[in-house]
């Protein structure tokens, strides 16, 4: 399987990652991709840019290093509202919104009903295009509603790589396989990311790739396993 694009990554705005855009793009150019996401962790998270810094956005060039640069965010589920720490203005002006449940932003500690309402509520969200990371232990949902909501709204969920390699949030291994063995049985779309922190892990998706074939998701419904498939997802022209 290969994958065109990486669509989680983090560079220094993030606080807590150590390569410039120039930096990401240049690995992802070496990789032989043809596109990344500019994933910075919204503002609610500790050291994570300013609601600005989005705003600016439009100073990034669409092209470096021959990589097409989409204008993204990670942005934080604050409560299980499926509040965003952006606002819809802001995440309209962006090319790819994923979100996800992060600790140190207040929505800690809460039960599985909870996170899956939340989920459920942000997958109503026409901005978000991906849930990042739904297989993390330490915010667990119902898996089953959760992935055939994403079905329906035509929203993916991500295998994220650091998450199967044991890199960040650790145990999440046999979530994110069951997220996938369900994604395949419903029909329901994924993206594979890096949640690369600097460079070196550009279109680093060994251990994701092996953990949706090992749970039998057909290439078809990976979206960044196709370049044309993920452009229509994204509405692109490239």
């Amino acid at each position: 399987m290969k994958i065109y694009a990486d669509l989680h990554t983090h560079t220094i705005a993030s606080g807590h990652a150590y390569s410039t855009i120039n930096e990401l793009a240049q690995a992802a150019a070496r990789k032989g991709l043809k596109a990344i996401a500019l994933t910075d962790h919204g503002p609610a998270l500790p050291g994570g840019p300013h609601e600005y810094h989005f705003r600016a956005m439009r100073f990034v060039p669409r092209h470096i290093e021959g990589v097409r640069i989409l204008r993204g965010v990670e942005a934080n589920i604050l409560n299980e509202r499926g509040d965003l720490d952006l606002t819809e203005e802001v995440l309209a002006e962006l090319d790819f919104v994923m979100a996800g449940i992060h600790d140190a932003v207040g929505f800690c500690g809460r039960s599985s009903e909870v996170y899956t309402r939340a989920l459920l509520a942000v997958l109503e969200n026409p901005l978000v295009k991906c849930i990042s990371h739904p297989g993390n232990p330490e915010f667990p949902s119902d898996y089953h509603q959760v992935v055939q909501a994403a079905a329906r709204t035509g929203t993916a969920l991500e295998i994220n790589n650091s998450s199967v390699g044991g890199v960040s949030r650790k145990g999440s291994c046999e979530n994110c396989l069951e997220v996938a063995r369900l994604c395949a049985r419903y029909g329901t779309q994924v993206l594979i990311g890096s949640d690369a922190h600097i460079a070196q892990g550009i279109g680093v998706f060994d251990d994701a790739i092996k953990l949706v074939q090992d749970a039998g998701l057909p290439e078809e419904q990976v979206l960044n396993a196709s370049w044309e498939r993920l452009l229509a997802f994204l509405g692109d022209e490239g």
